[in-house]
């Protein structure tokens, strides 16, 4: 069965696991400890105003829905989150491209992590600052 993550908790333990990034969405993929397929849908403010995010998130919801159950992780999280072009990227190719985004994170293959900041902690203070 597929349910919704709803704790902010969730959604940071998903953001330490693999992560797969395409040009309307990032998926990121982590084991939750057998409580079966689970998904969360996060969409900024930098993405537009409350009329464009409800709408993104309403194609992401449909987007889970359809693909989960068939090509979904066993036990594993999924958090889709929302990048700019996802509103006007065609809903087809979406589908196409998260089925093929759940196949490599189902092979264990994820993006690297060039271009990600390190976390706060990691940062090297610079002398004479």
């Amino acid at each position: 069965m597929v349910s919704v993550l709803t704790k902010r908790a969730d959604f940071l333990a998903a953001n330490k696991g693999l992560r797969n990034a395409r040009t309307g969405f990032v998926l990121l993929t982590r084991p939750n400890g057998g409580q079966g397929i689970r998904y969360g849908i996060t969409v900024t403010k930098k993405i537009g105003n409350a009329v464009v995010r409800n709408r993104m998130k309403r194609r992401f919801r449909e987007l889970l829905r359809s693909a989960l159950p068939h090509h979904g992780l066993p036990d594993h999280d999924h958090v889709l989150i929302g990048r700019a072009g996802g509103v006007e990227r065609d809903f087809q190719i979406m589908a196409a491209e998260l089925e093929k985004v759940l196949a490599r994170a189902a092979d264990g293959k994820g993006d690297d992590a060039r271009g990600r900041r390190p976390n706060r902690g990691n940062r090297q203070r610079q002398p004479g600052r």
